[in-house]
């Protein structure tokens, strides 16, 4: 058996094609076809069991699922590139993502990983600066780029599926990899959570490359002050007419997402904790001379805690009810996400300090960072911890030019194969049999 140095190593390329293959192919929430067919086809390969679609999440438990006319133009989209139609059937719908499960036939503990694998509707840069456009693997989905790691979130998790093939022998206990679709907006891991797929798990861990401009080697054990979040997509129904021969027989919708937008700011914040709220999209109108009869907002809430985000929550809401009565118009709400608050495990600190002192690419370990953003990991977090199982979110650090979200963000690749072996050694560390497992 090669040493774990060696195995690391060799799988380094192979994790920057997976990476760059992901990157040039982004897929938004629920419409991952694509990237969970070749995610699923490498795991096929590796000997794992797959479940897909209905199979991996609930569906009546998935948020902020598109349009059904936008989800079959994707899935269009998606037999063009490839995806054979025997795996679009179980997709389709909207039924994104995949887990793949792998038995050692030896007595230890259920270890379980989270990889997401969605993108962003961003358009990517094309300044030659750009890594993906100076080497040739920017976007090639219009509006569509993956701006927060995810394709390196994906290549990770092949990266874990592969040492656990090639290490079985070693090891002992069963593992569980979950692809999540929709995180972005926190719409996919309530899904994966009620399907149960993280009942009796002794272990949890899952992780970020990135959030803060940090050295490549560096690893965070824990995250804390994860931010409970709500998602809120807001419509206003009034009546068009003409500006200026009549304009007393319109209602004007634009005027009341103007008026929330502003409004809602105005919520005090609460003495308990950090609270945030934020308006990212308002499409009105057709014309200057037209009274606007529809307008769109796109919204969100946050909180330290749950507490506090159903604080804000609830005052949006009331705000963007009466804003709509205000100018006598219709106000349809969706909640079209959701996170909530989560806190890590402390052993894992301990685990990795001592997992990764040998590792000659993990240069320094950190026990903590303070996220201060949203995840739906926590769905998970909590599911695991509720059980009696421990769980903890890990930060791989690189260098970062440009944040999260932003259409020319990137990161060291060279992370990938530290995160890897993070997970690797964390794997060797607590995979043993299941009569010597303590929490």
């Amino acid at each position: 058996m090669k040493s774990l140095e060696q195995f690391m190593e060799e799988l380094a390329p192979v994790l920057t094609a997976f990476r760059r293959t992901f990157h040039q192919k982004p897929e938004l929430g629920f419409t991952e076809y694509v990237t969970t067919y070749l995610i699923g086809k490498e795991l096929k390969d590796l000997g794992f069991t797959i479940h897909l679609g209905r199979e991996a999440l609930e569906s009546r438990d998935r948020m902020g699922v598109p349009p059904k006319e936008y989800l079959q133009l994707q899935e269009k989209r998606a037999r063009m590139e490839g995806v054979e139609e025997s795996w679009l059937d179980k997709m389709r719908g909207g039924h994104t993502g995949l887990v793949a499960t792998l038995d050692t036939g030896k007595p230890g503990p259920h270890m379980a990983f989270r990889f997401d694998i969605d993108a962003l509707p961003i358009r990517e840069s094309t300044d030659p600066c750009h890594l993906p456009a100076e080497e040739n693997f920017t976007s090639s989905h219009d509006d569509m780029m993956h701006a927060c790691g995810h394709d390196g979130h994906a290549a990770i998790g092949l990266g874990v599926a592969t040492f656990l093939t090639q290490y079985k022998d070693q090891l002992s206990g069963t593992f569980t990899l979950l692809f999540q679709p929709a995180e972005e907006g926190g719409r996919g891991a309530k899904a994966m959570v009620e399907k149960g797929w993280l009942h009796h798990v002794d272990y949890f861990a899952s992780g970020h490359i990135g959030i803060r401009n940090t050295k490549l080697g560096h690893v965070y054990a824990t995250t804390n002050s994860f931010l409970a979040s709500s998602k809120i997509n807001v419509t206003y129904e009034g009546k068009a007419a003409h500006a200026g021969l009549e304009p007393e027989k319109g209602k004007n919708a634009l005027l009341a997402a103007a008026a929330a937008s502003l409004h809602l700011y105005t919520i005090p914040r609460h003495s308990d904790g950090a609270s945030r709220i934020n308006v990212g999209k308002l499409q009105a109108g057709a014309g200057r001379n037209i009274i606007a009869d529809k307008a769109q907002l796109e919204m969100e809430t946050r909180g330290e805690t749950t507490e506090i985000n159903q604080y804000m929550l609830k005052e949006a809401l009331r705000i963007l009810r009466a804003s709509g009565e205000l100018y006598g118009v219709e106000t349809v709400l969706d909640v079209v996400g959701d996170t909530v608050e989560a806190e890590c495990n402390q052993e894992w600190i301990q685990w990795l300090h001592e997992a990764a002192e040998a590792s000659p690419i993990i240069s320094e370990i950190h026990d903590v960072l303070p996220l201060k953003a949203s995840e739906d990991v926590t769905y998970m977090i909590n599911e695991v911890q509720k059980q009696g199982g421990s769980a903890t979110f890990m930060v791989f650090g690189t260098e970062l030019k440009n944040g999260h979200h932003h259409h020319a963000f990137d990161f060291e690749e060279g992370v990938l194969q530290v995160a890897v072996d993070a997970f690797a050694r964390l794997i060797l560390k607590r995979s043993y049999q299941k009569e010597g497992v303590t929490r």
